[in-house]
């Protein structure tokens, strides 16, 4: 198997020859209809995924498979580690910061295409779980700490891609905001933050968008997992909400036989037979379900596979590159329109390209950090580096100086490799069973020294319990004493040209890997400049550490490695950085988090920058021998900034795909303008945050003791001044808001007066072009029960030429306004005066005006 290759299967997907809209439940009651009674086992075999990315296919019936693929920012394929190149789109934050609906619509409708590219049917995103607390460790595939933000956005992202026919999955439904413990943690979450916030985002797409398909997500909801969550799928998704389209679950995340089906989990991914299949028949003769829980579920699978394939039973195509151009000046646009300017004291930024010489500097100059790590990365067509970028757009010299290093991990080793055969990479000889007996059945190549084998071993040749002999030869580019790391999933020695140099045959200490792993161990080796060593390392996969065998009753699982290496440092960093600020006339210095840093699969256990300082050590130095300092700081989330108040001009660069370097050196030379927002507050210090004292929980319970004020709630009710507020953002141009002016003084249940408009002019002021987010917020003046001080309602992007006004449509509904009152459960929108706030950001509000709700009225969903 080529390392870009689809794992073999017994099923089809191909592209989909349909267009538009496919879901027919008819089509999918008449399939089947055509199982018959003595045909149980095919119709529950619908209720678990062929493979790991595949649905069930049962061709005599006309029923073809569906494909999916990860994920949030780009559609990767069947490979999870160096598969098939794709197109890698800024991060879910990162176009939040864009607050641009029409542009996320047009991120669903390339996303569409990619999925076709890799021969599959079903994209894995949009996830909008909340932005509960700066160290979750996905918050950077999140949209935002809005419930409005997100659930608007991700509306558009969901339309943009369905409307081409290729069906999106929201995750992870519900109450999915940390990864620590997230396979078995218990989020206590009470009803009216749990309809208000965490489901709001997921009740908003599904009325203005229908996803296809629903993604359960891994953890607890108020003592019950979320994929057997009676309250959550079936009472308000299905029942409340009317939802039509197909539940799947999140990889491994069914915990039960009938309570997740009779809840309303229909297919369990990936392939498995711990839940389902013989039990589910078995559950059935018991009566512990009844043959309409069945039915009900493999009606909504064969739903999903209408939707996106109808009967086309063609053969699965090989996944295909498809770089457009049109695809990367989409993304490079969206990356430009997602950075946000937190601060340009003196106006540094925008630089001049033709006169100002400048000095890049940090640990991300020269690196490509364009996404966070976990199931939304992916193979990208290319990387472009913010140092390449600046010095193409630059008229002058541009001096360059790394000022330190920040590896969570050592680098892959992979640049420093080559396999038997010469080229770049690792040989791997596969062997049947656990023992390393025999010849090897399958060898292989890899690139990558990544190693994580979770869902790329040739299981149908070797069998569900393996053994690997993974093979390089390791070249130096300098003489000295070097460091190489090793990391193994299952049980796994390193052997240093013939000599067992690390043994993690029955290691217990675990490490942060996504997919479950040791921590990094590392060695010292005299390497001598040209002269290859040999690393070979030995593995299985059988379960580790051991005492999860019998916690998981099950002893073999997946298995892999991973190896890095780093040659020893020459020269003082910071002091090389010192004198390049010094010889610049601006100095650009770019530091943040990376994949390593963050990722699914844990949280951060810190917000300050990594590691041990040496970051904000660096930015002080800088700025104390240049002030003409710009911090580009690249992360998903907020990060302390002990050198705000020093440094003049910040800019939050988030992770922003394959055009990362040219969006940056666009914004830093004025090519295009800033007009990215913040989508989550910026604290000063991690002690203000609002879920400080309950995160991540004890005993695996998490308490959402914050209630309804996560974000800006927060920090407005407890009068605690955040370092820069949600919705802050600057321009290299000034605006200016006109007092808005309301269609109607009343809102009502219905009539005329059921939406009020309101009406205002922007005008841009300023001599270049730029856009400015209205942001509209409604404050309750005097409601019966506890309500924040004001939430975010609406928002409207608008695009202006110099001296240009343009009068904006903003719409005020019911969903303006209402709460959700638990002592009925029915939302309510409450007689008595709304106040309408009108601002910049949630700090700076320009204009005030009312309106008022004369007779209180409830409703459900519509």
């Amino acid at each position: 198997m080529g390392i870009s290759s689809t794992p073999n299967t017994e099923l089809s997907p191909p592209e989909s020859p349909f267009e538009g809209f496919k879901g027919n439940r008819e089509a999918a009651q008449a399939k089947l209809s055509k199982l018959t009674q003595e045909e149980k086992a095919k119709k529950v075999s619908l209720l678990t995924a062929a493979d790991f990315w595949r649905t069930k296919s049962i061709p005599s019936k006309g029923v073809p498979a569906a494909k999916t693929s990860d994920g949030p920012n780009g559609a990767r394929g069947g490979i999870f580690v160096g598969g098939t190149k794709a197109a890698l789109f800024p991060c879910g934050v990162s176009l939040a910061a864009t607050w641009n609906k029409d542009l996320l619509y047009e991120v669903g409708q390339h996303l569409a295409d990619e999925v076709k590219a890799r021969s599959a049917n079903v994209l894995l995103a949009p996830t909008v779980c909340m932005h509960r607390h700066p160290l979750g460790g996905r918050n950077f595939e999140s949209f935002s700490e809005d419930p409005l933000l997100t659930g608007k956005l991700a509306a558009q992202y969901i339309r943009g891609i369905q409307q081409k026919g290729v069906a999106a999955t929201i995750k992870h439904f519900v109450g999915n905001e940390q990864e620590t413990h997230r396979l078995t943690i218990d989020s206590r979450i009470g009803e009216r933050p749990l309809r208000e916030l965490y489901l709001r985002p997921f009740e908003i797409a599904i009325r203005e968008a229908n996803p296809w398909a629903v993604m359960s997500s891994y953890n607890l909801v108020n003592g019950v997992h979320a994929d057997m969550h009676e309250h959550t799928l079936k009472d308000i998704l299905r029942g409340e909400w009317g939802y039509d389209g197909t539940v799947i679950s999140d990889w491994g995340g069914i915990n039960s036989t009938a309570e997740s089906l009779k809840a309303g989990c229909d297919i369990e991914f990936p392939f498995s037979t711990k839940w389902r299949f013989d039990k589910v028949l078995k559950a059935l003769e018991d009566g512990e379900i009844d043959q309409q829980d069945i039915d009900r579920a493999a009606e909504n699978a064969l739903t999903l596979v209408e939707r996106v394939k109808g009967s086309d039973m063609s053969e699965e195509l090989p996944e295909r590159e498809d770089d457009r151009q049109e695809t990367r000046q989409l993304i490079r646009e969206a990356g430009a329109q997602g950075l946000t300017l937190l601060k340009n004291e003196g106006q540094i930024l925008p630089i001049n390209p033709r006169t100002a010489k400048v000095a890049v500097i940090g640990p991300n100059a020269n690196r490509a950090i364009a996404g966070g790590g976990g199931s939304a990365s992916l193979n990208p067509y290319y990387n472009t580096l913010p140092l390449a970028s600046i010095r193409n757009a630059s008229h002058q010299d541009v001096i360059y100086a790394v000022g330190c290093h920040i590896n969570k991990w050592l680098p892959v080793a992979s640049p420093y490799c080559a396999a038997k055969d010469g080229k770049q990479g690792v040989t791997l000889e596969w062997f049947a069973g656990d023992k390393f007996q025999g010849s090897p059945v399958v060898i292989q190549r890899r690139a990558n020294t990544d190693l994580f084998l979770w869902d790329s071993a040739p299981l149908a040749q070797i069998g569900p319990e393996w053994s690997a002999i993974a093979t390089t030869y390791l070249t130096a580019s300098t003489t000295g004493k070097h460091t190489v790391s090793f990391m193994s999933v299952g049980p796994g020695r390193l052997f240093v040209d013939g000599t067992l140099s690390l043994d993690l045959w029955d290691w217990t200490e675990e490490g942060e890997a996504m997919f479950d792993g040791s921590v990094d161990y590392l060695i010292e080796v005299d390497m001598v400049a040209g002269k290859p060593i040999e690393l070979r390392v030995e593995m299985t996969n059988e379960l580790r550490p051991l005492a999860k065998q019998k916690q998981f009753n099950m002893t073999h699982k997946y298995g892999g490695c991973r190896i890095g290496f780093k040659e020893a440092d020459q020269i003082d960093y910071l002091q090389e950085a010192v004198e390049a600020a010094k010889a610049a006339d601006v100095a650009v210095v770019i530091v943040g988090l990376d994949a390593e840093w963050e990722s699914e699969g844990y949280d951060r256990q810190t917000m300050d920058l990594p590691s041990d300082g040496s970051q904000d050590r660096l930015i002080e130095a800088v700025v104390k021998a240049n002030p003409r300092t710009v911090v580009v700081n690249q992360s998903g989330s907020p990060v302390t900034m002990p050198w705000a108040d020093k440094v003049p001009t910040i800019l939050q660069a988030w992770y922003q795909g394959q055009e990362a370097g040219n969006a940056l050196a666009d914004v830093l030379f004025g090519l295009k303008n800033p007009s990215g927002k913040l989508p989550c507050t910026f604290p000063r210090r991690l002690e203000d945050t609002p879920a400080y004292h309950t995160w991540p929980g004890e005993n695996l319970e998490v308490v959402y003791g914050e209630g309804m004020h996560i974000g800006y709630r927060h920090y407005e009710r407890v009068k605690v001044a955040p370092l820069f507020p949600f919705g802050h953002g600057l321009s290299y141009t000034t605006f200016e808001y006109g007092r808005p002016s309301l269609s109607s003084k009343v809102l009502t249940q219905g009539g005329s007066s059921s939406t009020i408009e309101m009406i205002l002019a922007v005008s841009n002021l300023g001599d270049v072009e730029g856009a400015e987010t209205v942001q509209v917020y409604v404050r309750d003046e005097k409601s019966r029960l506890p309500r924040p001080e004001k939430e975010l309602v609406a928002f409207e992007k608008v695009f202006l030429e110099p001296g240009e006004t343009k009068h904006i449509r903003i719409y005020l509904d019911k969903y303006a306004v209402g709460y959700y009152d638990t002592s009925i459960s029915r939302w309510v929108a409450e007689e008595g005066k709304f106040n309408v706030l009108v601002g910049a950001s949630s700090a700076d509000i320009k204009f005030q005006t009312s309106f008022e709700v004369n007779e209180s009225f409830t409703w459900v969903f519509y």
